[in-house]
């Protein structure tokens, strides 16, 4: 049995696990889990500790890592794994692309105490020098092995399917699919002329991720790649498939959350998250920002964190990290620091205004600005997100009471001492 099975019969130990961290009634998170807006990632292995995803939960982020097929380095990516996790993300995924896939995914797996993710079909692609080559049995066939091997949730592309393909081909897209799994998916079906299998045969798929017990991420193939190409048709056609699914799924007593865009302007944010919601019943939102604008390359760290503060705010759960490098070069260990820190910060001001967490997240705010009331410096440096940063750039500073931009004409000293007399 799934936990989403056992859960339909009683509280489960995932789910005290996930109250207990969360601070929140597990009957509360059972029904949640129960109705799917919730998800709880970990492989029935129990390689990792649990950890929960969805309504009135703490907003998750998740770091990408892995290998191209221009860059390949074990020791690196295991590197950077423990670097996310260090640096507080909750999951990493690794989407791996060149060398040893098999040696690289289960290094990580061993690596970092948090669940893992992956997209089984890179590795189907990476076998071959033409995608046309890869089989339908071959995409379950490393599905079936990575969930073997322990990973806790998968993305499946599972609504890149003859409907939305057809949108696609009479779209006025700039940039097309940008979606690897996406590309992978849709050119394999025109050069086959066939459905895609991992939509034709879902149910199949289930199967495989119901015997391990492996969080289902649909993924977004024909999510936007750039802002003129955000909520147009393909997009859509996609997601109301997307629903679909979720249904199935959950028939199946499979978990699963829905990814999302990928490249939105300010005002579309709200309706895109709101739709993802509404379409799938209140599944888990995953998302890869959004990306606010396409002119900032070395800084879409930024970019992603405005956009995914915003989404969370309309209902978006887990945010997948941009770093300084995407659209420019494979991250490195501190690209992945520098983008856990900005996600973080995030999802703590997406948690300030969410059910559930708005009273613990304001918790943490209030006893910082107590700490700058009192002029605390070492509690406010203990409290901050990243205090070693914190800490780097108030070294900076030779006053013992106050920082160096203002001095002694600092705002809170002179009240203080003006109220002191």
């Amino acid at each position: 049995m799934t936990l989403l099975d056992r859960a339909r019969s009683g509280i489960t130990d995932e789910i005290r696990f996930v109250s207990d961290s969360e601070g929140i009634d597990a009957e509360v998170i059972r029904n949640l889990l129960c109705k799917g807006e919730i998800v709880i990632l970990q492989n029935n292995s129990k390689r990792a500790d649990p950890v929960g995803v969805g309504s009135m939960l703490s907003t998750k982020v998740n770091a990408n890592v892995g290998t191209s097929t221009t860059s390949s380095s074990l020791e690196e990516e295991v590197e950077k794994a423990r670097a996310g996790v260090e640096s507080g993300a909750d999951t990493v995924m690794d989407l791996s692309t060149g060398g040893n896939l098999d040696l690289i995914r289960q290094s990580i797996l061993g690596a970092v105490n948090a669940p893992v993710g992956t997209v089984p079909l890179y590795q189907a692609a990476c076998k071959h020098t033409s995608i046309a080559d890869i089989s339908s049995d071959e995409m379950f066939n490393v599905l079936r092995q990575h969930c073997r091997d322990g990973v806790d949730f998968v993305t499946v592309h599972a609504g890149v399917n003859r409907n939305s393909l057809r949108e696609l081909e009479s779209s006025n897209r700039i940039l097309g699919v940008v979606s690897r799994g996406g590309a992978i998916t849709t050119a394999w079906m025109l050069q086959h002329d066939s459905e895609n299998p991992f939509y034709s045969e879902f149910d199949y798929l289930l199967e495989i991720l119901s015997e391990y017990d492996v969080v289902a991420s649909l993924g977004d193939g024909m999510r936007p790649g750039c802002i003129h190409d955000s909520s147009d048709r393909p997009e859509y056609t996609e997601l109301i498939t997307l629903g679909e699914l979720v249904e199935r799924c959950r028939r199946a007593g499979v978990q699963c959350m829905v990814e999302g865009p990928g490249h939105v302007p300010l005002d579309e944010i709200e309706t895109s998250v709101r739709a993802m919601k509404y379409l799938s019943k209140g599944a888990p939102v995953y998302l890869l920002g959004p990306l606010v604008t396409d002119l900032a390359p070395g800084y879409d760290h930024f970019t992603a964190a405005i956009g995914g503060a915003i989404a969370g705010m309309h209902g978006a759960d887990f945010l997948c990290v941009t770093t300084p490098a995407e659209h420019l070069a494979l991250p490195t260990s501190e690209d992945i620091r520098n983008g856990v820190m900005v996600t973080r910060i995030a999802a703590h001001a997406i948690d300030l205004v969410k059910d559930g967490q708005r009273k613990s997240a304001r918790r943490m705010d209030n006893e910082i600005a107590r700490a700058r009331r009192d002029l605390n410096w070492q509690r406010q440096l203990e409290l901050a997100i990243d205090p070693e940063h914190a800490r780097r750039t108030h070294s900076r500073s030779k006053e013992t009471d106050v920082c160096s931009m203002c001095g002694e004409l600092c705002a809170i000293k002179v009240m203080n001492d003006t109220t002191k007399k």
